[in-house]
């Protein structure tokens, strides 16, 4: 929020720096880079990584790249030029350089002596890949193993671990899918030879998951996903109105159907007091389907054709929360109805509250289903087809039912 982000973040102890700035937003981290002096931003990536350097240099124009890489040392420097050519986006753009790359036919002393020469001249201990004569990889040597081995007479042949990897060219999505399958501790990505190209590690994709989820939520709202909580009222305006729109019409659809029962609601006028009761409870149960069935279909564990299941699952938990809820609903109905409605009111609501209960799980499941069977996300495009239907649906239900039993 400062106009000038570079001093309170140089302000901090630079021990501080690489935490406060790899927590921050995408866009934040390109305002802070912008308002530092290239003599900040040497001082800065002095301490990092070199795939936090590109992570850094990544926001800046090609002279300060090319001036901040000259500061560097040629070793740094050639391993950050490789890192820049990838994708950002890809396993290559995730990958680190901390690694090894060892013969089977080594023995433990000598692999140590190369752990031992990686550790001195970077700081860090390497991830240990075994490979064999024709250098494909064979899998990893857990860092555990030197610690219990025989130094000078063992093999490491015996101590390899398969290990899962990943082409350098997927997407980050990919990876995180191989994460998932395998929960191993690091991936190997591969060059289009099948040579070792990088490693990736689980806190490498840290980031990455917090942005998903931040994506997500976006998706669920309708904000775009490149919107900044800093951005200006114009911004926010330009990127919101049509969402906005696209539900208005959605809006006037469900206050046609309350048109139609203007009658009913003049006679019964209580009945606008529970409107929006019926109508919220079924948009949240709803809301909660969908997201469960999203979920599922994200992992791969339902589509279309195996979702026959899932959606009668939905619509019996439906019914029953339905139930419990219009019967309390109903319950208070009686309660503070002292007229002649009390206990039809009461019966009307309880009854709507279930029909609507029964209706968002329905909608709830079978929406994402159907957008992903012909293409869309339903992430991005369920909320307001599901909404719509409990809204419709549920005014009609309710509204209707009042009609036929209280008039």
């Amino acid at each position: 929020m400062s106009p000038a982000p570079a001093d309170p973040f140089t302000d901090l102890p630079p021990k501080e720096w690489r935490d406060v700035f790899f927590g921050l937003s995408d866009e934040v981290q390109e305002l802070l880079v912008a308002d530092m002096s290239r003599s900040e931003l040497e001082a800065f990536i002095d301490r990092l990584d070199p795939d936090e350097v590109t992570d850094v240099l990544v926001h800046t124009d090609e002279e300060t790249r090319e001036a901040l890489l000259a500061t560097l040392d040629s070793e740094r420097r050639e391993k950050i030029d490789f890192l820049l050519s990838f994708d950002p986006e890809s396993a290559a753009g995730l990958m680190s350089l901390d690694y090894v790359t060892v013969d089977e036919t080594r023995r433990f002393v000598e692999v140590t002596e190369r752990v031992r020469r990686f550790e001195e001249r970077t700081g860090r201990l390497p991830t240990i890949f075994v490979t064999d004569d024709d250098d494909e990889l064979l899998g990893e040597l857990p860092g555990a193993a030197l610690s219990i081995a025989d130094d000078a007479t063992e093999g490491i042949g015996d101590y390899v671990q398969e290990t899962p990897h990943v082409r350098f060219d997927r997407d980050d999505e990919e990876v995180l899918e191989v994460f998932k399958q395998n929960r191993e501790r690091a991936v190997a990505v591969l060059d289009e030879d099948d040579d070792v190209l990088g490693v990736i590690h689980a806190e490498d994709l840290l980031r990455m998951l917090e942005e998903a989820r931040g994506e997500t939520l976006y998706e669920f709202t309708g904000v775009a996903e490149e919107e900044s909580v800093l951005d200006g009222p114009g911004a926010k305006i330009r990127r919101r109105y049509k969402w906005l729109i696209l539900n208005l019409g959605t809006a006037f659809m469900a206050a046609a159907v309350v048109g139609l029962f203007e009658s009913t609601i003049a006679a019964v006028a209580i009945l606008a007091a529970y409107m929006p009761v019926v109508a919220g409870m079924g948009g949240n149960a709803g809301t909660q389907a969908m997201a469960v069935t999203v979920r599922g279909i994200s992992l791969g564990e339902v589509s279309l054709n195996t979702g026959k299941r899932v959606v009668f699952n939905e619509v019996v938990a439906g019914a029953a929360n339905g139930l419990i809820t219009g019967v309390l609903v109903a319950v208070i109905a009686i309660a503070f109805s002292f007229g002649e409605f009390g206990l039809l009111l009461g019966a009307v609501i309880g009854v709507s509250m279930v029909a609507n209960l029964v209706i968002a799980g329905f909608f709830g499941a079978i929406t994402p289903l159907l957008l992903d069977r012909i293409g869309y996300d339903p992430a991005t495009s369920a909320t307001i087809f599901i909404t719509t239907a409990t809204d419709v649906l549920g005014f009609f239900v309710f509204l209707g039912l009042a009609q036929a039993v209280l008039l």
